[in-house]
């Protein structure tokens, strides 16, 4: 026989739930009201202000110039401005390749900056300024110490600078620090005729669109140049093939009308092999052009 259980009874536990529920509601409207108090006392405080902006990365130009493209400003609330918007900002900037801007605690702000690297000199009216790997002529005040890095002449057409700079960045590091000074040299035949002159004496004649694959060689084929007995610094020409002339043949024939530029001691063929460049001598052989 079941058990009858009095209404009488089980007041007292309807009740203590009852109370608990209503303790839980009233805990949470609470907790909700302080909460809201908090933001809005924080919001109008001094509190929620930017404190601090912090820029890690700049080398090109003071931090000042990107705090103020970033329209930032000390005093101005943590919530009236989102992230994206400051990249948006300063990615406008021709010198900056990537920006990252993040919220640090409750007042600070940082901005990482990364910048396109110099790479190479151009000269504009007597004044040297760098190109950076995108291309651009960098005319802000700088920060930072000269680079080691070729000066460009004659090159005012900024794609072929570009086309330039692509090969550029396909050397190998040890032959790029050999360049000191690029100019262009176009015909009419050829558009991107180039000549280089390199820091150990040599004059380079290329064109840009085989330059890196041909240039890479270079310490390769003077190991050839400088191991076929005595020789002279003088004119390498990589444009079609790989040929020397000695500085003294070349002006002599410049300023000769008599000399015949086919004779064969004229001109020496290189063998621009592409083995390594520690390869034994034998195989660094200068072939004379028969």
């Amino acid at each position: 026989m079941e058990k009858i259980i009095d209404i009488e009874d089980r007041i007292p536990t309807l009740r203590e739930k009852r109370r608990k529920r209503t303790n839980k509601k009233f805990i949470f409207l609470i907790t909700l009201f302080f909460i809201t108090l908090f933001l809005l006392l924080y919001f109008q405080s001094p509190y929620s202000d930017l404190k601090t902006i912090q820029i890690k990365g700049a080398n090109l130009v003071d931090e000042n110039v990107y705090i103020e493209q970033s329209k930032l400003e000390v005093g101005q609330s943590m919530w009236s401005f989102r992230e994206k918007e400051i990249e948006e900002n300063l990615k406008t900037l021709d010198w900056v390749k990537n920006i990252e801007v993040n919220k640090k605690w409750l007042t600070s702000v940082e901005i990482k900056i990364e910048e396109w690297q110099k790479v190479a000199y151009i000269s504009e009216q007597n004044v040297f300024y760098p190109i950076l790997e995108n291309g651009v002529i960098f005319k802000e005040s700088s920060t930072t110490a000269p680079i080691n890095a070729p000066i460009f002449l004659s090159f005012e057409d900024s794609e072929l600078r570009k086309k330039l700079l692509k090969e550029l960045a396909d050397l190998k590091p040890t032959v790029s620090a050999l360049i000191s000074q690029i100019n262009a040299t176009p015909t009419e035949s050829d558009p991107y005729a180039i000549t280089l002159f390199m820091n150990d004496g040599y004059e380079v004649r290329a064109e840009i669109t085989s330059l890196a694959e041909k240039l890479n060689y270079y310490p390769s084929i003077v190991a050839q140049i400088e191991n076929a007995g005595e020789f002279e610094k003088g004119i390498i020409d990589i444009e079609v093939g790989t040929y020397y002339r000695s500085y003294t043949k070349e002006y002599a024939y410049k300023y000769s009308d008599d000399l015949d530029i086919t004779n064969a001691d004229e001109m020496i063929e290189v063998n621009a092999s592409t083995t390594d460049n520690n390869a034994d001598t034998d195989e660094k052989e200068v072939l004379a052009d028969e």
